[in-house]
């Protein structure tokens, strides 16, 4: 990159977050991401979103989610490539936007990520006492403890487990599509072909057209996790390299999973039967009458439920990590172990994610789904500032001197991808207010950015300006 100044500046950001293995392959960085994607957002929540937009409706949200999805990926791509470091947006944001923007995404973000293991956990406790009878919350606490030990070893055994852990879900979600096809032509299952009756039962938006904007946010919920590749291009091997091919399989292969198998599931699960508590997907292949398929499929979710809380476990502890390294968060939340990991971050991390158990105690339905929108809300916020990151990150490259033809890996369509991003993540924001059960997300977001951004302006930034001051005066 052309322009000391530019340089100089990139490269002390990169240089203050060293000290992780980077012994993350390219396959590994892969599956972590589609593992961070495919979770209860697609096999729990997709039921809400079908029954809430309806068949048709739910396709179109989430062909539009992964449109979305897909934009950002494109951003990250360029900031990842050029900065491969831990603290990925978070970090690009403080740098490029301002560092209370980057202080206020950091913290959404770790929030997003340690609220959504709780919720991995509660969906898998959820499913597993209806199979056997068991608490929730035993469930619960056993499958937390063997995310704690699967995250307190080196990164390339946690990439190597999580490898395994994505691939039943990916083998799994191709076997739904390919039976659920075969089901709906009536050759397995031994009933009559149905085929897409169900689209056109009710019509294709039973609920309006409307609906589908009010489904957006389950659905952003649905694709969060893409923004793991960021963070996990801190500690991948050869980062110019594994970037570019793990966001364009990433993004590609999740949009299709997701349309295609959602596109069967509406076909097959009339859209008012569609709920949060039981896997639609095993009735998928309970309808085509494959013996024990329930069970089987139920235990796929639970699996995949915790491989998708494992690698959010990994990126909220990254994050946290990077975050005190730069200042912005305690200073004890930066020290590493013997095995290059941020035990402190991810201590912390796993026991807010514990509060989960009061889900399994209150309401879990309601309360799922209430996580479900505030996680959602942090998502879209953690969306637009990539988006915008990239944007200033292009503005200041250039202006600095640099060549666009020099960037390792560039935005396609600059700056029609970012800003056409962040606006859809904005209408996806502002639909949350027609929401009734959505608003929820608001009511409790808005607070917390609020006590967020007062405490950096009144704490934080002082403190920030006179460590400056102190290094500069020598």
């Amino acid at each position: 990159m052309e322009g000391s100044h530019f340089d100089d500046k990139v490269n002390g950001v990169v240089s203050q977050q060293s000290g992780l293995d980077r012994g993350m392959k390219s396959r590994h960085l892969f599956m972590i991401t589609l593992g961070g994607v495919i979770g209860t957002g697609l096999f729990l929540a997709s039921g809400s979103t079908i029954n809430q937009a309806g068949p048709g409706g739910a396709v179109v949200a989430y062909a539009i989610g992964g449109f979305i999805m897909y934009m950002v990926m494109l951003c990250l791509g360029e900031l990842a490539v050029a900065m491969p470091i831990a603290g990925s947006f978070q970090t690009y944001a403080s740098t490029f936007i301002s560092p209370s923007i980057g202080y206020l995404l950091g913290w959404l973000f770790w929030l997003n990520g340690a609220t959504t293991i709780g919720i991995d956990l509660v969906a898998a406790g959820m499913l597993l006492n209806n199979l056997t009878g068991v608490s929730e919350w035993v469930w619960v606490l056993g499958f937390g403890v063997i995310l704690f030990g699967l995250n307190s070893l080196r990164v390339g055994t946690f990439g190597e487990s999580e490898f395994w852990f994505a691939g039943i879900k990916v083998v799994a979600i191709v076997a739904c599509i390919i039976t659920g096809c075969l089901a709906m032509t009536g050759t397995i299952g031994g009933h009559s072909p149905i085929g897409i009756s169900n689209y056109f039962a009710d019509g294709l938006f039973p609920n309006g057209v409307g609906a589908i904007l009010l489904a957006m946010l389950t659905v952003a919920f649905a694709f969060n996790g893409t923004e793991i590749i960021g963070i996990a291009a801190g500690e991948s091997e050869k980062p110019e390299k594994t970037i570019p091919k793990a966001i364009n399989a990433t993004a590609v292969r999740t949009l299709l999973f997701y349309v295609l198998s959602i596109m069967v599931v509406a076909a097959i699960v009339p859209w008012q039967e569609a709920g949060v508590k039981e896997s639609i997907f095993a009735e998928v292949f309970q309808y085509a009458g494959i013996p024990g398929a329930y069970t089987i499929m139920t235990l796929v979710v639970i699996t995949s439920a915790l491989s998708c809380g494992n690698s959010w476990a990994y990126s909220a502890t990254r994050i946290l990590w990077a975050m005190a390294k730069g200042g912005m968060a305690p200073e004890a939340l930066g020290k590493l172990n013997k095995y290059q990991i941020p035990m402190n971050a991810l201590i912390l991390t796993m026991a807010v994610s514990g509060v989960s158990l009061l889900c399994s105690v209150y309401a879990a339905d309601s309360v799922y789904l209430w996580l479900i929108s505030i996680c959602g809300l942090a998502g879209v916020l953690g969306w637009m500032g990539i988006c915008a990151s990239q944007f200033f990150f292009r503005k200041e490259f250039i202006n600095s001197g640099g060549k666009v033809s020099n960037l390792k890996y560039r935005t396609p369509l600059f700056p029609l991808v970012p800003a056409l991003g962040f606006f859809l993540n904005l209408i996806i924001v502002i639909g949350l207010w027609f929401d009734d059960n959505q608003r929820i997300a608001i009511y409790a977001g808005i607070p917390f950015i609020i006590v967020v951004m007062i405490y950096y302006y009144v704490v934080l930034a002082p403190k920030r300006a006179a460590r400056k001051d102190q290094i500069t005066n020598g």
